[in-house]
């Protein structure tokens, strides 16, 4: 019988859990998902920072610097609209991946059209709708061959109006008088 409480003593001391786990013990279970979420969130942020490079319009102060440029060297004169007998068109918004390479951006538009007086708005607002899907086919065909820096900016964004104004009247008045004067966004969001 002597045997057997010797095994059950040998036994005993491996058993045994320590009853106060020091304190790195208890922080450890922590510490290493916390590590690793710093670090993921710090990959995340550079690897953003790298393909969400910002130009100078995205600095700050950068949108009034911008105008205040535009405002000195444009020898062009300013489209006003709104201006005369003119009349609006709404068009549903849209959104087109944009032209970048490695990373999808995409951008929403939704637009208004303002249309010249020499077209009557009775038989105007019919003709529009019946192109619409024309109209939405050649805004795609352009805004996917923009790239973000090309919609950064007041200046960049006159320029890029002014294009679709020229597309659009091609599209849908193809040979005859411009009759779409000025395009006006309603809303536009990159993301």
């Amino acid at each position: 019988m002597a045997e057997p409480e010797k095994n059950e003593q040998s036994k005993s001391p491996e058993l045994e859990v320590p009853l106060n786990p020091s304190r790195l013990a208890r922080v450890m279970p922590w510490l290493v998902p916390a590590v690793v979420v710093v670090v993921l969130a710090a990959g995340g942020f550079l690897v953003g920072r790298g393909f969400g490079v910002r130009g100078p319009s995205g600095a700050a102060g950068g949108a009034e610097h911008g105008q205040a440029e535009h405002a000195a060297t444009s020898k062009e004169p300013a489209s006003h609209p709104g201006t005369g007998e003119s009349w609006y068109f709404d068009l549903e918004p849209i959104v087109v991946n944009l032209n970048e390479p490695g990373v999808t951006r995409y951008v929403r538009a939704g637009l208004t059209l303002e249309m010249s007086s020499t077209m009557d708005e009775k038989e105007g607002r019919p003709y529009l709708e019946q192109r619409t899907t024309l109209m939405k086919h050649a805004l795609t065909l352009f805004l996917s061959n923009q790239t973000i820096e090309d919609a950064r900016g007041e200046k960049n964004l006159t320029r890029m109006l002014n294009q679709i104004v020229a597309a659009l009247n091609a599209a849908v008045f193809p040979g005859s008088k411009p009759r779409i004067q000025a395009v006006l966004f309603k809303e536009f969001a990159i993301q």
